[in-house]
């Protein structure tokens, strides 16, 4: 490789955040050659992993004066002019304005109204480097990012990780997200501001530009709005549930006619009977306000019945997902209903959905917690400790 006796930076294009010279592996450079920095630039050698001494805008005759870290590192003698194998990275210090910033994959999040639903988020940013020695160290030495490419992709990457973060913690619902959108840019800007600290970058300013559904949540908005037009939406979610759970009931073999059986053993019965009784206290004279409320406790058949029609309630959820989840369900209720039942059998069905759909965690531990369960859990124990 050719000695570099200039080394400069002199045609950053209008998005480059830092320059490397030579572009590939390392350059020699003599005692003696000159250095450029142009204005909105600073030049940083860096040298087996360590970024060493730093230049501000100027031009410079290496030399071990102002060189010193190299030269330490190096060895070099003084007044020599023997060639040194090193690279230098020039870091611009303009304003970059308009860099664009989206989410790879959609956010799941909860929702008040659709229970969960799958966003993705579009924006802008601005930003200038504030500490090239840091954003070298850091960047270069730290995540091993030359380009200027995979640069802008780890700060939008920093960016979405916390927006997912700051959508959580905000609790808005989605319908009500178009009108916080200034808000929320200026949370997720604060929260950015110390991570970009880290690695020598200052945050100027974040937008968020766009909040799009996925085709699986706009479809659950579409059946939202037809649940406001028919009034009653607790009834319809109920209708619809036993819906899904007669046309599972009907399927056929493999992976669906398994989630068939669970739907018709696990379901069928006391979904039945719930909507039974929701259109007998609907037709007497008073409407369901009147019907007589029931002292009786809950069966299995009940417990296990509501938290499949939770299931069901999450639109946003593929059919198939929320059929695996009901099905998952009745297998749980089949192990409890067991004459003997087996604990670990129990145990290892419960932790295997509330893993899969952590969502449901606070509603199994509920249920675990009614009197039918509980004599479930008293056999089980019992069959357990006799075996």
């Amino acid at each position: 490789m050719a000695i570099l006796e200039l080394v400069e930076w002199a045609d950053p294009g209008p998005n480059e955040i830092v320059h490397r010279v030579p572009e590939w592996g390392s350059g020699e450079f003599r005692l003696g050659s000159q250095l450029v920095v142009r204005e909105h630039q600073n030049a940083v050698f860096y040298h087996n992993g360590r970024a060493l001494d730093m230049f501000e805008p100027g031009r410079y005759t290496l030399k071990t004066e102002n060189i010193p870290l190299l030269v330490d590192v190096l060895s070099i003698p003084f007044g020599g002019d023997s060639p040194f194998r090193t690279e230098v990275y020039f870091v611009s210090l303009r304003a970059f304005l308009d860099l664009k910033w989206g989410t790879p994959q959609p956010l799941a999040l909860r929702d008040p109204d659709l229970g969960v639903v799958r966003i993705r988020a579009f924006g802008t940013f601005a930003m200038e480097v504030d500490d090239p020695g840091m954003f070298v160290t850091r960047i270069v030495g730290g995540q091993g990012l030359y380009t200027t490419f995979d640069i802008v992709g780890f700060l939008r990457g920093i960016i979405s990780s916390r927006l997912a973060d700051v959508l959580g913690e905000s609790g808005i619902g989605l319908f009500d997200l178009p009108s916080h959108y200034e808000e929320l840019g200026a949370g997720l800007s604060a929260r950015l501001r110390q991570e970009f600290e880290r690695v020598g970058i200052r945050m100027r300013d974040l937008y968020i530009t766009s909040l799009s559904t996925t085709e699986e949540t706009q479809r659950a908005i579409d059946e939202r709005a037809a649940m406001g037009a028919i009034g009653d939406v607790d009834a319809y979610l109920k209708f619809k549930a036993a819906r899904a759970l007669e046309a599972g009931a009907a399927g056929g073999g493999g992976a669906s006619g398994a989630a068939a059986t669970g739907l018709g053993l696990g379901a069928g019965a006391g979904l039945g009977a719930m909507m039974a009784q929701m259109m007998g206290q609907a037709m007497q004279p008073g409407g369901a306000s009147e019907a007589p409320e029931t002292t009786t406790e809950a069966t299995l058949d009940d417990v296990f019945t509501g938290l499949q029609v939770l299931a069901q309630r999450q639109l946003a959820l593929p059919q198939e997902e929320r059929s695996e989840i009901v099905s998952a369900l009745a297998g749980l209720k089949l192990a409890l209903e067991a004459e003997n039942p087996d604990l670990d059998d129990v145990r290892d069905r419960r932790a295997a959905i509330t893993d899969r759909w952590p969502w449901l965690e606070a509603e199994v531990d509920s249920a675990f917690k009614k009197p039918a369960v509980t004599a479930a859990l008293v056999r089980a124990a019992s069959s357990y400790t006799a075996g």
